[in-house]
């Protein structure tokens, strides 16, 4: 079974051990403290020579070092933008996958295509998209877009269709509801690179049906493996009626440690410094499933809490549940990627015997 593991980027900000607060490492403005215990100064000065793309820059690195597949670029309102840290780390990395997070309000399909080749050829094909729903309407509005609820699936479909079409046929020829496109398709230098792999996420069945017709891999919210089972069950049949295949994905947080006390209490130090309740109930069994951990600050909408054998053991009964793409994060980002990838993944891989994927 091949599996791949993912590595999300905080675009918007990242914490510290046992400060949870959302911060800019290698940046703050001007007058603000030092992230460092009073009475303990900050060599860097006020403004330190770095900013936060270099930080960026070393997250990626420790998750090409330690064995991830590639690397999930949050899309945040307020944070970098995505396409633009998926350029700065491509020269930077050798083997990572970049899946870049955006909106299909984010504009032209055909010039988003022409972007992505662009990437393929530069990369070597290491590019990807994860296409968003945009929030709610409200959100949607702030940044502009003022389609209805009723129409983000379905332009999401459209932007897909007219975004392989140009990608892979000459000429191409589409018109639907929000695109049109009459004898386009790419030429030359553009013609004839790989499409960019597509990655779609909800728990709809509009969605999951979307997903079936359209996505390499559908990105599942956090769940408890009971309750994802139906929805994973769900899509590979319906891709399976339309003579395709999906890969099920999983977007979870985990906090791993030596021993389940010394995750538990790292956990409950998070929540506590972050002013948020310790309401799970854990027995040390297994790696617990916690709801909303941390979902304020990296979207996940759990994380499982336990030691480096409780957690590697949760993430296996997910893919025997049909997970085969898990989009992992934790806080800090950077010294996280270096503790997963060195104490859970290995195990993974040797119970399920997946070899790390590499780039095409």
């Amino acid at each position: 079974m091949t599996i791949e593991f993912i590595w999300q980027l905080p675009t918007g900000g990242d914490g510290r051990h046992a400060a949870p607060g959302i911060t800019r490492r290698g940046e703050r403005a001007a007058g603000a403290p030092s992230p460092l215990q009073a009475g303990v100064s900050d060599p860097r000065g006020a403004r330190p020579p770095f900013n936060y793309f270099d930080y960026l820059h070393q997250i990626a690195r420790a998750a090409d070092l330690s064995g991830f597949d590639g690397i999930q670029i949050r899309h945040d309102t307020q944070g970098d933008e995505s396409w633009i840290v998926a350029g700065y780390l491509a020269r930077s990395t050798r083997h990572l996958k970049l899946i870049a997070e955006f909106d299909a309000a984010w504009g032209s399909a055909v010039y988003a295509a022409k972007n992505a080749v662009s990437f393929q050829r530069f990369t070597g094909g290491r590019f990807a998209w994860q296409i968003g729903h945009g929030g709610d309407a409200a959100e949607r509005r702030r940044q502009g877009d003022a389609a209805p609820d009723a129409d983000i699936l379905p332009r999401i479909d459209e932007f897909i269709t007219v975004a392989r079409g140009v990608q892979s046929t000459s000429p191409f020829s589409f018109k639907g509801k929000f695109f049109e496109v009459q004898d386009g398709g790419f030429k030359g230098p553009l013609a004839n690179h790989p499409v960019n792999g597509i990655y779609l996420t909800g728990e709809s069945p509009e969605a999951l049906a979307l997903s079936a017709r359209q996505a390499d891999v559908h990105v599942f919210d956090a769940a408890p493996v009971a309750d994802l089972q139906p929805a994973i069950d769900s899509l590979h049949t319906q891709a399976h009626q339309l003579g395709r295949g999906v890969v099920a994905g999983l977007r979870i947080d985990v906090l791993a440690r030596e021993t389940f006390d010394e995750a538990l209490r790292d956990a409950r130090r998070y929540r506590s410094g972050a002013g948020l309740p310790d309401d799970a109930a854990f027995d040390g069994s297994a790696a617990a499933f916690w709801p909303g951990f941390a979902q304020a600050q990296t979207g996940a909408r759990g994380a499982l809490v336990g030691s480096y054998a409780q957690v590697a053991a949760a993430l296996q009964a997910y893919a025997q549940a049909g997970v085969a793409s898990f989009v992992l994060a934790a806080i800090p980002h950077f010294e996280e990627a270096y503790r997963i990838g060195e104490h859970v993944l290995p195990a993974v891989r040797a119970a399920l015997n997946a070899p790390a994927l590499q780039a095409a």
